[in-house]
């Protein structure tokens, strides 16, 4: 039996490495995907996307373009990690076929969560502006999925912007702390992310004599050398692959109860996800976070998944 999947996304490598394993992936039936801000300002991720879709020759999923801006705070974005337009590889030009869905992603997520009520996974691998604006149209949202995991945030290790918060937390708190308060979410975040790579070997096995191949080949090595030096990894971190490899085999991570918060003031904890570790404040656990990983086993779900996406996928004109 496959899971409903939508994926909230902002491409971004890793987001790109993510959608190859959800696409191809018997497990999951990937129901549309929804950009928002991040990794690059929305135009330019929402072409990522579609880019995507037209490389692995998926353009039977719906896309929906979301938020431009955070809520509240200034636009920030990440092409100085990920490479200009927010993406490296060999991408082809989007076509008519992968056109955007007239709704807004936040409205496209309502939609969706209605018409899969009680089976629809949500996975948000990016900001979570889109989340957030879901959930003021529909307070219920919660109730409608089967589970929203999220990709962001550091819950006991060091930030990745910031020494306290991670890069989708801290592009827009506000929405972290509205989506963690309200969406019970399961978060994996750099705790289990930041060490989710590709050993060197693996990516070395990758061929590159087509866009597709070039692509999966590059997307997993986007760090540059100080960066990987910084996290004393060898190759790039593929955060969001995680995510979408616990949702084929939960044996991937190990998940604790939590109850957590995001910070929202303007001082060093802004976007930091707050773990309530020993019960200081009395509340009962309002989601999860994942704070142990079976690299190995991950290792082999995604390196089997790109294998196959490159023998199964249409060659790109």
């Amino acid at each position: 039996m496959t899971r409903p999947l939508l994926i909230d996304t902002d491409p971004g490598c890793d987001d790109a490495v993510a959608l190859a394993l959800a696409l191809e992936h018997a497990a999951l039936e990937v129901v549309g995907l929804t950009t928002v801000h991040g990794n690059a300002p929305v135009a330019a991720t929402t072409e990522n996307a579609r880019s995507i879709l037209e490389l692995v020759g998926r353009t039977d999923v719906p896309i929906a373009r979301g938020a431009d801006r955070p809520l509240t705070a200034d636009l920030n974005t990440a092409e100085h990690v990920h490479g200009e337009g927010g993406i490296t590889g060999d991408l082809p030009a989007p076509t008519a076929a992968t056109e955007p869905v007239e709704a807004h992603a936040a409205q496209f997520i309502v939609e969706q969560a209605r018409r899969h009520a009680g089976e629809l996974t949500l996975a948000a691998i990016g900001p979570l502006t889109n989340v957030a604006l879901a959930l003021a149209i529909e307070p219920d949202l919660p109730d409608l999925l089967e589970e929203f995991v999220v990709m962001g945030g550091a819950a006991f290790d060091p930030g990745n912007v910031t020494p306290l918060a991670e890069a989708n937390f801290h592009s827009d708190p506000e929405a972290a702390y509205r989506a963690v308060r309200d969406a019970e979410p399961t978060i994996i975040g750099l705790d289990v992310t930041t060490h989710a790579t590709l050993p060197p070997e693996r990516v070395d096995g990758l061929t590159r004599d087509g866009p597709l191949e070039r692509s999966l080949a590059a997307w997993p090595t986007y760090y540059d050398e100080d960066q990987l030096a910084r996290y004393d990894i060898e190759t790039a971190a593929i955060h969001d692959a995680l995510a979408i490899a616990w949702l084929v085999d939960e044996s991937i991570l190990e998940i604790e109860p939590y109850y957590m918060t995001v910070g929202t003031d303007s001082d060093i904890a802004r976007g930091k996800l707050v773990c309530d570790a020993i019960g200081v404040t009395g509340e009962e656990p309002n989601g999860a976070v994942a704070l142990e990983a079976d690299y190995e086993r991950y290792h082999e779900v995604l390196s089997a998944s790109l294998e196959r996406t490159l023998s199964v996928a249409e060659p790109t004109p």
